[in-house]
């Protein structure tokens, strides 16, 4: 489903997940914008969008929504030994950042990959080429201390974990306050579906989404269940650890003696 969302005074855009694009990547509560319109054609909701933008007198997008994805697919990081260089001015990179999640380049230091976890750090670090205006870099190194030196991983201290950010985030947005188990497991199976259609398509930025967002829902519902999920993960695997079985058509079986 796409939705046409409306921040007012602000501007009118698309997306299929409100809770990412919106919420989370803008920072608006459910009261600050409104959906005008919702439907499975995005042929439409890309035509509508640039229609509403004009009649609410907002910017028009430059681009049809329907024909983003191949000219953001186009990202291009350009690594050296000191730098991984990203065409596009600094005011414009966190847009196309998550538009590229789950990007990879190989640098000095191994391969990185862009992961809605480092999109905050490269936004706080990223520096204007002196070059050329239109854009910017980061270092590789601290990126690489930051996120993928397996001796400094940065949810190492439990007291700034990512379930424990989702908790915080769910806790000031009213979800642990005033949801309920039930609405959260009806939202795990809307992410599911998400999925689902991710993995027939084959597009990995969405993918990457989904998964993400049934990892935050789970996380929300064992915290309204009174549980951690870093505990339901634990005693799953300490299930698992010693389990024997066997590979059938692509699912391992267990045995059952």
């Amino acid at each position: 489903m796409y939705y046409l969302y409306h921040i007012p005074g602000k501007k009118i855009g698309v997306t299929r997940n409100l809770n990412t694009r919106v919420t989370l990547i803008q920072g608006y509560k459910e009261n600050e914008y409104e959906v005008l319109e919702q439907s499975e054609d995005i042929d439409y909701i890309s035509d509508r969008e640039i229609e509403l933008q004009k009649s609410y007198g907002y910017k028009q997008d430059l681009h049809k929504y329907n024909k983003l994805k191949p000219i953001l697919n186009q990202m291009k990081i350009n690594a050296t030994e000191q730098t991984s260089t990203f065409d596009c001015p600094v005011n414009k990179l966190k847009g196309r950042l998550m538009d590229n999640i789950g990007i990879t380049w190989e640098t000095t230091h191994g391969k990185f990959h862009i992961g809605r976890d480092h999109i905050n750090w490269i936004m706080a670090n990223v520096k204007t080429s002196m070059f050329d205006n239109e854009r910017c870099f980061i270092y590789n190194k601290a990126f690489y201390e930051s996120f993928f030196n397996p001796e400094h991983t940065p949810c190492s201290d439990p007291e700034i974990s990512r379930f424990n950010l989702i908790r915080d985030w769910a806790k000031q947005r009213g979800i642990v306050d005033k949801g309920n188990s039930h609405t959260q497991y009806v939202k795990l199976m809307e992410e599911a579906g998400e999925l689902a259609e991710a993995l027939l398509k084959k597009d990995r930025k969405e993918i990457y989404d989904a998964i993400g967002d049934m990892i935050v829902v789970l996380t929300n519902l064992a915290t309204l269940e009174d549980m951690k999920v870093e505990d339901c993960i634990d005693y799953a695997y300490n299930e698992i650890a010693k389990r024997k079985g066997k590979m059938i058509n692509g699912t391992f079986v267990k045995n059952t003696l």
